[in-house]
C-alpha cells in the first residue's frame, strides 16, 4: 500500500486534497453541455442513465488506474464518494453499473475483488437514497452544513430520526466508510482503504466521504440555480415584449378604424376596401408570435397600413418615398419597429399640414450597425414638445422600450424636429450576417 501522504500527521492534508480532486472533476463535467443535459433531467430513461453514468465513470475509474500505477497517488481513489454520487443522482442502476466499472480496474489488476462488491453496494446505496427522497429538490439541498443552531436541529429530528432524508444520508455515508475500513482492516490486499491510526482520522475519513458526495451536489446546485435565474429572465424578456405589442395592436387599431368610421357614411365603397386590408392585417398581427422579423416583411406590413391611410389622405396629400438598400431586406428587426413611427408622421407631421408633405423611409448598412431613417416634412415639433412626446408617447416609449430590453446599449433611437420643417428619426441596430433578399422584396418604393 503506498505510504505517501499516510503518515499520522499528512493524513488530514490527504483527504483535502481528495476534495479538491472531486471538486476539480465536478467542476470541469459541469462545464460540459452534454453533461448537463443529462445531469439536470428530473426522469431519465435506461439509455440516459446509462450515458450519464459514463460521465462519471470515466474520471472515477482514471482516478483508480493512477492508485494503481503511479506510486504515492493513493490520494486519487474516489471510489466510495463517487458511486455513491452516481447512484444519488441517477438511481439504483446507474450506482450498480458505475461501481462496477469504476473498481473493476483494481480488481482486475490487483485483486480488489471485495473492493468491486462494496462499490457495487454503494451505488446500490446511493439509488436507495434517491428512492427514499422526498424529493429530487431535497436531493439537491443535500449538504453537511447542516443548521447553524446544532442542538435545534437535534431536537426537531430526534422524534422522526427515519423520516428525516438528510439523517438517512448521513447515516448511510458514516455507514459504508465504516464497512470500507473494517474490511480493509480484516482483508488486506482485497479491498483499498486508507490507514488510519487514531479515531480523529476515521472522523476526518467519514468528513471525507460525505464531502465528497456533497461538493459535486453543490457545484452542480448552483449551475442549475443560474440556469434557472437566466430561464427566468427570459420569460421575463418575453413576459415584456409580449406586453409591449399588446399595447402596440390596440393603439394601431384604434387609429386605423377611426379612418374606417370617417369615410363610412359618405364612402361606404372605400370604408369597405379599408375594412378589407384592415382584415388583412390583422390575420397577419395573429400570426406572430416571434419579437423579430426581416426587414422587407416590415416594409410590406408599412405598406399596407398607407394603403389605408392613402385612401384617407388622398395620393395628392400623402407621399411616400421608400429608399433601401437591397442587401439589408433581410435583416432582422423587432416586429412593429417602423409603423409607430410612420403613423406618427402622418398623424402629427401631415395630417396638419393643408398640403400634406412626404415620407421617406431609407434603410442602409454602415459597417456593423443597420440604420434606418424615417422623415417627414410636417409641421415639426418644438424642443419641449418633443421631449415631451419621447416620455409619455405611446408609440416612441414603447419603441423605446422594446429597443433596451432587446439590445441594451448596442441600439439607438434619435429624432430631430423643427417647427414647421419636419421631424426626422434614425434607429440604429446591430446588423447581422444574414441571406440574400429574396427577388422582388421591395418592388413598391414610392408614391
Amino acid at each position: 500500500m503506498p505510504a505517501t501522504f499516510e503518515g499520522q500527521h499528512l493524513v488530514l492534508v490527504a483527504f483535502l486534497l481528495k476534495l479538491g480532486v472531486i471538486a476539480t472533476i465536478a467542476a470541469v463535467l459541469v462545464r460540459s453541455m452534454a453533461f448537463k443535459r443529462y445531469l439536470y433531467r428530473d426522469e431519465r430513461n435506461l439509455r440516459q442513465k446509462l450515458i450519464f453514468t459514463l460521465f462519471l465513470v470515466i474520471p472515477l475509474a482514471g482516478d483508480v488506474m493512477m492508485r494503481l500505477f503511479v506510486p504515492g497517488f493513493g490520494i486519487a481513489d474516489l471510489t466510495l464518494p463517487g458511486v455513491i454520487l452516481i447512484g444519488l443522482m441517477a438511481g439504483q442502476t446507474a450506482g450498480v453499473v458505475g461501481g462496477f466499472f469504476v473498481a473493476l480496474p483494481a480488481a482486475a489488476a490487483a485483486g480488489e475483488w471485495l473492493g468491486l462488491v462494496v462499490a457495487v453496494v454503494a451505488g446500490w446505496a446511493g439509488g436507495l437514497c434517491r428512492t427514499a427522497a422526498p424529493s429530487t429538490e431535497e436531493i439537491w439541498h443535500f449538504s453537511p452544513f447542516i443548521d447553524l443552531e446544532l442542538w435545534g436541529w437535534l431536537r426537531n429530528r430526534l422524534d422522526r430520526p427515519l423520516r428525516d432524508w438528510q439523517a438517512l444520508m448521513f447515516g448511510v455515508l458514516v455507514a459504508l466508510t465504516l464497512v470500507q475500513w473494517d474490511l480493509a482492516r480484516s482483508f488486506p490486499g482485497r479491498i483499498y482503504s486508507w490507514r488510519l491510526h487514531n479515531g480523529w482520522e476515521l472522523l476526518a475519513a467519514i468528513l471525507a466521504t460525505i464531502l465528497g458526495v456533497a461538493i459535486p451536489i453543490k457545484i452542480w446546485n448552483n449551475t442549475r440555480i443560474e440556469m434557472k435565474l437566466e430561464e427566468q429572465q427570459r420569460l421575463l424578456m418575453q413576459a415584456r415584449l409580449d406586453a409591449l405589442a399588446s399595447q402596440i395592436n390596440p393603439h394601431f387599431l384604434f387609429n386605423t378604424l377611426n379612418s374606417v368610421a370617417s369615410l363610412v357614411r359618405f364612402d361606404p365603397d372605400t370604408a369597405r376596401l379599408l375594412i378589407v386590408k384592415l382584415s388583412g392585417i390583422l390575420r397577419r398581427l395573429l400570426r406572430r408570435h416571434e419579437p423579430f422579423a426581416e426587414l422587407q416583411d416590415e416594409l410590406a406590413f408599412v405598406n399596407d397600413y398607407l394603403d389605408i391611410e392613402i385612401v384617407r389622405f388622398g395620393p395628392e396629400r400623402l407621399r411616400f418615398i421608400q429608399e433601401v438598400e437591397p442587401e439589408v431586406l433581410r435583416q432582422p428587426i423587432p416586429s412593429m419597429l417602423l409603423q409607430p413611427f410612420v403613423e406618427n408622421s402622418i398623424r402629427h407631421g401631415l395630417a396638419s399640414a393643408v398640403e400634406g408633405g412626404c415620407i421617406i423611409l431609407r434603410a442602409r448598412r454602415e459597417r456593423d450597425r443597420l440604420l434606418i431613417e424615417i422623415e417627414d416634412n410636417g409641421v415639426g415639433m418644438s424642443a419641449e414638445r418633443l421631449a415631451e412626446a419621447r416620455q409619455s408617447g405611446i408609440g416612441i416609449s414603447n419603441a423605446q422600450e422594446r429597443l433596451r430590453v432587446l439590445y441594451g446599449d448596442a441600439s439607438s433611437l434619435l429624432i430631430r424636429s423643427q417647427p414647421g420643417r419636419g421631424t426626422w428619426v434614425q434607429i440604429g441596430l446591430p446588423a447581422a450576417a444574414v441571406a440574400p433578399p429574396r427577388p422582388a422584396a421591395a418592388a413598391r418604393h414610392s408614391w
